[in-house]
């Protein structure tokens, strides 16, 4: 038995907890700013509401298969660790290597800055608030973040729950307003829903990723299964009970929009959940933006807990720089990893567009997802015997799949410029994979000078490999 002196990750993500991590990572900026991306390109409100239905189950199907994978494969590490055991060592370098030079970067910051755009838009409104004051918001609530990641463990769970809390308050906030409305017959925004004027088929895909990126994070409890109290139960028990929750609450609040909004107002607003205030809840109005700023800082909190923890599997499998596996030997977290991208985020928040950075990132998240339930059949093929707690029907892995690769495909048409930008980064692993990774090509004076570095950095950092082995 590990003594409490001892540098390990404990157990302490229970049932409560792991829903939470879903829910508050799920419901962050997405459904305050993904309406907008979705009408836009799928052309009226009856199919953004099919593309919102549509996501929601896609996003269940995926979330079933890495429930099935969190059971059976029991390292952390989420999409990096399944492609390393299924497809091999290669795609599951090439995720890593997109996860922290693009993924990870681009995911905070997007949260990051819709945040900054929701603390700031109530003061400027009408008019647009000024970006600059907008990206140092998203740059003292992302460094908020990372501070209280570093501190306790115990801190970041309980801030954690917090927040989910406030989130789902605010949720029922938007839809009881619409939903009211709409029970007294006002319908008017939804006739003609199904008009397909201005639906261009080739602009579907980017619906899509909007959807898909309000739903992102189903994924996240993967990365933290050796911290998950009974995995074997409380992993697929947690993913189905957030999946139908965020999935029903998501359909709501669209239909509460439209019913208050027309899709014109959806369209011209940058803040959609503040427009919607404006218009539904009077007396209220300066409370939803607030709400909706903390239900951004809890899906940035639960996102670079998780996250991380993908950098940390790496390095422990030999595939990254060892200081990544290093926890802080009073407050077992991993500060290396934290503290170490925050100056990427810092600068895609300066640099990057809200919506670009969506395309940006999604095209190779979504690829490596693909590939990753692709591996899950291949791993049944495999180890057919192998004891699999919990098991899906070979349909939704193979259904899934396709749809992933699909989607990618049709983006590469529709978004050329960020979607290639994104290739191209994600192949630029490759020549780093075998000339650092597999073959260890590097000069002696540079091995040597990375050595020294580690050392001086773990000395910094007061940080150490984990000294129990938690699989």
């Amino acid at each position: 038995m590990a003594s409490t002196e001892t540098v390990y990750l404990r157990k302490k993500v229970n049932l409560l907890g792991a829903v939470c991590l879903i829910v508050g990572t799920v419901v962050g900026s997405g459904i305050f700013i993904a309406p907008k991306g979705v009408l836009k390109n799928s052309g009226n409100v009856g199919l953004s509401l099919v593309v919102w239905f549509a996501t929601g189950v896609f996003s269940t199907f995926g979330a079933l298969c890495y429930a099935e994978l969190g059971t059976s494969i029991k390292k952390s590490g989420g999409h990096y660790i399944y492609l390393l055991e299924t497809l091999g060592p290669l795609p599951a370098f090439l995720r890593l290597w997109a996860e922290f030079i693009m993924i990870r970067p681009a995911v905070s910051s997007v949260v990051a800055l819709a945040f900054g755009q929701y603390i700031a838009e109530p003061f400027f409104s009408p008019c647009p608030a000024p970006e600059v004051l907008v990206k140092m918001l998203s740059i003292m609530g992302f460094s908020f973040v990372v501070a209280v990641n570093c501190w306790s463990v115990n801190w970041t769970s309980r801030l954690q729950i917090l927040l989910t809390t406030i989130k789902m308050g605010a949720l029922v906030l938007i839809i009881v307003p619409g939903v009211i409305k709409l029970s007294s017959g006002q319908t008017e925004n939804f006739h003609k829903a199904f008009d397909t004027s201005s639906l261009t088929l080739d602009k579907l895909p980017l619906a899509v990723y909007a959807g898909l990126y309000a739903y992102a994070g189903w994924f996240y409890l993967n990365f933290v299964t050796e911290e998950v109290i009974n995995p074997k139960r409380n992993i697929p028990l947690s993913i189905i009970l957030s999946m139908v929750t965020v999935t029903i609450a998501y359909l709501l609040m669209n239909i509460s929009y439209y019913t208050v909004m027309t899709s014109q107002d959806v369209l011209e607003s940058n803040a959609v959940a503040v427009t919607f205030a404006d218009r539904a809840l009077q007396g209220f109005s300066s409370i939803i933006p607030i709400l909706v700023a903390m239900s951004c800082l809890g899906a940035l909190m639960g996102g670079y807990f998780a996250g991380p923890r993908m950098l940390f599997s790496g390095s422990r499998e030999e595939q990254w720089p060892v200081l990544f596996a290093m926890i802080h030997i009073r407050s077992t977290l991993l500060c290396p990893a934290l503290l170490l991208m925050y100056p990427m985020v810092v600068f895609m928040i300066l640099a990057g567009e809200l919506f670009g950075l969506v395309n940006f990132y999604s095209f190779s998240r979504w690829l490596f997802i693909g590939l990753t339930t692709m591996g899950l059949m291949v791993h049944r093929y495999r180890n057919p015997n192998l004891p699999r707690p919990f098991k899906v029907y070979l349909f939704v892995p193979a259904v899934f799949t396709v749809v992933c690769f699909f989607i990618v495909g049709m983006s590469l048409y529709s978004d050329p410029v960020n979607t290639g930008i994104s290739f191209a980064f994600t192949l630029t692993g490759i020549p780093v994979y075998f000339l650092v990774v597999q073959k260890q090509r590097l000069p002696l004076c540079i091995n040597r000078a990375f050595h020294i570095l580690t050392k001086k950095l773990q000395i910094l950092l007061e940080v150490m490999p984990q000294e129990v082995q938690t699989y």
